[in-house]
């Protein structure tokens, strides 16, 4: 795969706390110029950066991020917000105690709640891999499935680890046949990012790729 092909499976993504626009307006840049599949910023910038790319690049933002532990009333009315304000895509973290705890039908009916308010637009569901067991990730990939997300994603890039191999490949075995993979977090190379994809990940949140490209 050549690393032109690879840049449409990456979400060129910048979420740290002290971003400025100006360096959000240069990853806009970035994607447009080596035509990624969306950029992921954080939510106060989604408005100005839908108007200044347009219809040039799809704006993904983030909900509940990065702990996960907002109540489903705060994630409906982030994801409101949003959308409102131009975002196409959006990337929520689940409620990963209400998982551990084993209150299934909190983790299910809070992803089909926003599911809900994004309608036809991309719901991407963060489980944070690094924090689960693999009965907990098996799990995360029916309950992904039953709430009709449209993407299983494996990490904030904000905890103790990112997207391994093997978690890509659980992710494909387990979780439903409408539902696409994202590999987040610690992904630092074209040949894993190519790994990655051959996994079964069809999008990777990551900004080192286009970085590399420009060196």
């Amino acid at each position: 795969m050549d690393k032109k092909s690879v840049f449409k499976y990456v979400d060129h993504t910048l979420l740290k706390q002290e971003s400025t626009w100006d360096d959000i307006k240069t990853i806009c840049d970035d994607a447009i110029t080596f035509g990624t599949a969306s950029v992921c910023i954080p939510p106060c910038y989604v408005k100005q950066a839908k108007d200044y790319v347009g219809n040039k690049m799809a704006i993904c933002t983030v909900i509940g991020f990065p702990n996960g532990y907002n109540t489903t009333a705060v994630k409906v009315f982030e994801t409101q917000d949003a959308l409102s304000n131009g975002a196409d895509e959006i990337d929520m973290v689940i409620n990963i105690g209400a998982l551990r705890a084993k209150q299934y039908d909190y983790v299910l009916n809070e992803i089909k709640e926003l599911k809900k308010v994004c309608g036809d637009k991309i719901l991407k569901v963060i489980i944070e891999t690094c924090l689960l067991t693999e009965d907990e990730k098996i799990k995360m990939c029916e309950l992904v499935t039953q709430a009709g997300a449209d993407f299983i994603k494996t990490s904030t890039g904000f905890s103790t680890a990112g997207a391994t191999f093997d978690d890509i490949a659980l992710f494909a075995k387990y979780v439903g046949d409408e539902v696409k993979i994202k590999a987040a977090g610690g992904i630092s190379s074209f040949d894993d990012a190519e790994k990655f994809i051959s996994l079964g990940a069809t999008r990777l949140g990551t900004s080192r790729i286009v970085k590399l490209a420009k060196e």
